[in-house]
């Protein structure tokens, strides 16, 4: 029976894949980038490598990883450590561009210029978190149980709040996010994100719905 499990050593591999065939707003990114390695190393790696406690991964029956959760627990720490200890070390084969021309740029852009303070949804919502699952793994529950997991760390810790974005074309997730809990907040163009508060009686929708 599938199960979800820790995050362990040698998992990397997986979750980067996964991260790659669900970049594209829910869908397979391959060939999106000239790299397709740029999606892991912005958006699944620096969590696992920075925060494995906070990591989880759904098992297939065979042994397979076919879903993963991470998350930041403090945003404005982690965008700092990804800005000066992360990136120069994993990103300097892309040099940062100067305009944005292709989607690739876009993101990289992105990476360059992430640090405390970029988004605004870190003061009310101090953690983020990023969750994918290959279309074998959805519609079973498993990305509820995810969530639920990690709530219940960040809710152990003390961390009042987390948040997510999702592409704005990316319907399911958009549809899917309200019904766990989370509430659309204000977001920039071309994504959607959304808040939930935590606190010691378990999670609750935002003052801003």
């Amino acid at each position: 029976m599938p199960q979800i499990r820790p995050f362990r050593s040698g998992d990397e591999a997986a979750v980067a894949d996964i991260c790659l065939k669900t970049a594209d707003a829910g869908t397979d990114a391959t060939g999106v980038f000239d790299d397709d390695t740029i999606w892991a190393e912005v958006f699944v790696l620096p969590y696992v490598h920075r925060h494995p406690d906070l990591a989880y991964v759904v098992e297939s029956d065979d042994g397979r990883v076919v879903g993963y959760i991470v998350c930041a627990p403090d945003t404005d720490a982690f965008e700092d450590w990804f800005h000066d200890e992360w990136w120069p070390r994993r990103g300097a084969r892309w040099p940062r561009p100067h305009t944005e021309r292709t989607r690739q740029d876009g993101t990289l852009i992105y990476a360059y210029s992430r640090r405390s303070g970029a988004e605004p949804y870190a003061d009310e919502y101090p953690a983020h978190l990023h969750i994918d699952l290959l279309p074998e793994a959805q519609g079973q529950g498993w990305g509820r149980r995810l969530i639920e997991t990690v709530v219940a760390d960040l809710t152990a810790r003390g961390v009042p709040g987390v948040h997510l974005a999702a592409a704005s074309e990316n319907e399911s997730a958009i549809a899917f996010y309200p019904r766990v809990g989370f509430t659309p907040i204000p977001s920039h163009p071309g994504v959607q994100a959304f808040g939930m508060h935590l606190g010691p009686n378990g999670p609750s929708r935002s003052r801003r719905a």
